[in-house]
Order: C-alpha cells, then structure tokens, then sequence
C-alpha cells in the first residue's frame, strides 16, 4: 500500500510547537562566491537579538560555496541587518551578513563593505533609491513556469500586468513573497506580471543608502525561499529565453535631495551629462561579469538601449536613462537607470550611481 502525505501539512504541526522564549532560531543569510547565489544555515541563541550588534559572529566552509581553499576553509560571518523570520515566525529572525575571510579582509564577492563607505561619504545628498526586480518562474526542469512543454505561448502582448489562468503564470509565488516582504520589514512598494509570459517583477524602495541593497538582496532570499515552497525556480538570468521576448532587468530609480526640490530637473539634468560620460564604467558594475550578461539583454529591442551607447530621454523606455512624464512635467523627481541587469549586485549598482552623481568620481 502507497501512503501520501502532505509535507507542508506535516511541517506545519511541527512549526506550530512552542519554542521557549529564552530560544531564537537565527537564519545567517550571505553571499556566495558566484556574486549572484544566497546561501544560509541556523544557530540556536539563548536570548532574542534586536539589532545586528547583539549577534555573535559565526562562520562557514568557504572551500562549499566558491570563498576559500579547502585547506583554509572558514569564512566568518558578520551579522550587517536582521529582519523577523515569515517561515519561523515567532521571535526567530532572519539575519544578513557580509563575508570576511581568515585574515579579516572582505571576500572578493562582499561589496557591501566598500558601499557603505560611499554611502556614508554622500551622507549629506541623501540618496534614495527604488530597484525594479524582474525575474522570471521555472517549473523544476528549467521550462518557463506555463508554458507549453513542447512549443512556445502566443506572441507578447497581452502579459504585462495580465490576469487570468492564460495570460499569468505563478500568481501565488508573488503574493507569498508579497506578504513575507512586508512581515519583514522590507520596504516593497509594488510587484507585477512582465511582458514576457512567467516572468514577475517587485519594486523596493524608496531606500537611503545602505538599506536598499539589504533589503534587495533580502527580498531575493525570501523569493527564492517561498519558490522552493511551491517546488518552483527562480532566476535572474538576463535573457533566459532567447529570440522574441523581453530579457529582464533591474531597473534604478535614483534621486538626491536636489531632485527631490522645486525645481529639481536641473540637478537631474546635471546627472545624467555626468552618467553619460561614464558609460563604460557603469555597464561594467551593471552585471556581475562585467557587461558579459547584459550584452545578451541590452540590444536596443524589447524596450533596451544598446549596450554600446549612452542615450536619455522622457519616458523612452528604449534610453539608458530614462526621465519619466510626470517628472519632466513637474520638474521634480527622479531619474530611471534602465541598464543594469535582473543579476546585477544592488550593492555594486548602487556604489556606482552614487561615485558618479554625488562624489564626480569617473
């Protein structure tokens, strides 16, 4: 006799045992050495922490995740932001953290270390930032979530923003992301169905310097978290599906305290003349292969500028920059970064923006 059972009904009778109170399960979250993949593992503490500070410093085997040499292994682990756990619940908490290597020097893929210096040095601008995440749903074999296993949906058109069981594909996984980015803290402001078929996009933001790439890189934990719940794959690849169909980015939304004045289209202005002569250097920090991934993406069709050129514009969803019409109008706002890519490092888009526009570094 063949017995089914329903694992998450299982695991839920086990996740709803009381914990005493004097015990927090702490999930340590970081990055591995690809640059693009989280990894984590759970320590049991004899007291609930409330800031990042009160966390011990742990550590991992570097030589498993692309950060040492099996013969130098450990990597330590540097509590940075702590947020409450949506899968635990309860007071056990989700815990971020940069990597340090044995002599204490930052791994090679922690960018965050070098962009809270720069964030701190342009303190005084106020940099905020909103991040557009797309990203696109795998069923477990790598197929587009939806699609048909042996051909391709209707041309694009009637997906972006879509309802309905033929036009959108894995409503659920987004709005259980949705709600454990607002258990959290997370500052999500919106999420919706993209061009391409199975492909979703969330926005965080408006954030102040540090925070919008933890609670970037902390949204993509939790995305890929709740996906493994519902035996979905998540990826940021750029140009998952070759030919006719949009590639996916994550787009920068970018303003200081200037733009943000009457009359701020002026400074806006200003900082697009000092990005367009930066070019080269921003699509470098746009990936995390140097410009290798967005050559696939940014071709000048499904709506990117060509990866060669610097252009701008209002609401040209086709420039590198683009100013949107309500902006313009009211000259006020801020400005859109449309070229980094879905993989790019939040720490690293931000530090570049941020170099260029507050600090005249080129």
């Amino acid at each position: 006799m063949i017995i089914t059972v329903n694992t998450k009904s299982v695991l839920d009778r086990y996740l709803r045992l009381e914990v005493p109170e004097t015990k927090c399960q702490a999930m340590y979250i970081w990055i591995d050495g690809s640059g693009e993949n989280l990894r984590s593992k759970t320590r049991t503490l004899n007291f609930v922490p409330k800031t990042p500070s009160d966390l011990p410093v742990w550590n991992f085997d570097g030589s498993s995740t692309g950060q040492a040499e099996g013969s130098n292994s450990d990597v330590y682990l540097y509590p940075v932001a702590i947020y409450p756990d949506p899968f635990r619940l309860g007071h056990h908490k989700l815990v971020l953290c940069e990597t340090y290597k044995h002599n204490k020097k930052p791994t090679e893929t922690n960018r965050r270390w070098t962009c809270v210096e720069v964030m701190n040095k342009a303190a005084d601008q106020h940099p905020w930032f909103g991040m557009e995440q797309e990203y696109t749903l795998l069923d477990i074999d790598n197929h587009p979530l939806g699609w048909p296993k042996n051909g391709y949906p209707g041309p694009q058109g009637p997906y972006y923003c879509g309802v309905g069981a033929r036009k959108v594909y894995g409503r659920d996984v987004v709005e259980a992301h949705y709600r454990a980015c607002l258990y959290t803290g997370i500052t999500i402001s919106g999420t919706n169905a993209e061009v391409m078929p199975a492909q979703w996009e969330f926005q965080v933001g408006p954030c102040e310097g540090i925070t919008m790439g933890d609670d970037l890189w902390m949204a993509r934990y939790l995305l890929h978290r709740v996906a493994e719940d519902f035996g979905v794959v998540v990826t940021l690849d750029p140009k998952p599906i070759p030919g006719d169909w949009n590639g996916a980015g994550m787009h920068s939304n970018f303003s200081t305290h200037a733009m943000r004045q009457p009359n701020g289209i002026h400074a806006i202005e200003a900082a697009i003349e000092k990005m367009s002569k930066n070019h080269a250097q921003h699509i470098k920090a746009y990936d995390p292969h140097g410009g290798k991934d967005n050559e696939r993406r940014l071709t000048g069709h499904h709506e990117t500028s060509s990866i060669h050129d610097f252009s701008a514009g209002v609401a040209n969803r086709g420039a590198s920059v683009r100013i949107p019409r309500g902006v313009a109008e009211e000259k006020t706002g801020y400005l859109e970064d449309r070229r980094p890519s879905s993989n790019a490092d939040p720490y690293v888009v931000s530090e570049r923006q941020v170099r260029t526009i507050c600090l005249d570094e080129f």
